[in-house]
């Protein structure tokens, strides 16, 4: 996606040679403008799948799903909840994720209220990096008895292990930009 890469480089902030912060405009502060036009671009890329809901993790993915959702006839969108909470449900699917950016485990959990046997879900996320937070969610899906449609990524670093592992689970994968390197401070795109 043309305009994400030169949004990226315009507005995209590097530090050392693997962290990409688009903070600015994606995952703290929200170009809502930009955002739909990300939302277009994920409806193009999976316009030949049945899309009943729209799975993320909280908290960087919710913006995106949701305007994404406008997109898909306004198909629900669930997160993922990484946070201990006593207004979420007992009856919960669970799956522990790896957040190399954070250093630590997250234990993720959706309620069973929101997945069910049988549904078509897209899961959507900022980054795509090492790949555990995808799997993280497609597990919860697989909890489910659901079937995940498609994977689709904002940014995915191309120089992380997280494409081969999902290419290995066999789903779609749809990334609107690749980095190939960000190196020195030079971002360069596959």
């Amino acid at each position: 996606m043309k305009l994400l890469q030169e949004k990226i480089l315009n507005d995209g902030r590097v530090s050392g040679n693997d962290i990409l912060k688009v903070d600015n405009f994606l995952n703290h502060q929200l170009d809502i403008a930009f955002l739909n036009e990300i939302g277009k671009e994920f409806k193009n890329r999976f316009a030949n799948e049945k899309i009943d809901k729209i799975l993320t993790i909280e908290a960087s993915g919710i913006a995106i799903a949701s305007i994404a959702s406008q997109h898909f006839g306004n198909v629900p969108v669930v997160f993922a909840k990484k946070v201990e909470s006593k207004n979420l449900d007992k009856e919960v699917y669970e799956t522990k994720v790896y957040s190399f950016t954070k250093g630590k485990e997250y234990s993720v959990k959706v309620s069973k209220r929101y997945l069910h046997e049988g549904e078509n879900i897209l899961i959507l996320d900022d980054f795509l990096a090492n790949g555990r937070a995808a799997l993280g969610l497609k597990d919860l899906v697989d909890q489910a008895n659901a079937n995940v449609a498609g994977i689709g990524i904002v940014i995915e670093k191309g120089f992380q292990e997280g494409r081969s592992l999902l290419e290995k689970e066999g789903v779609k994968l749809e990334s609107l930009a690749i980095l190939k390197s960000i190196e020195n401070g030079v971002i360069t795109f596959k």
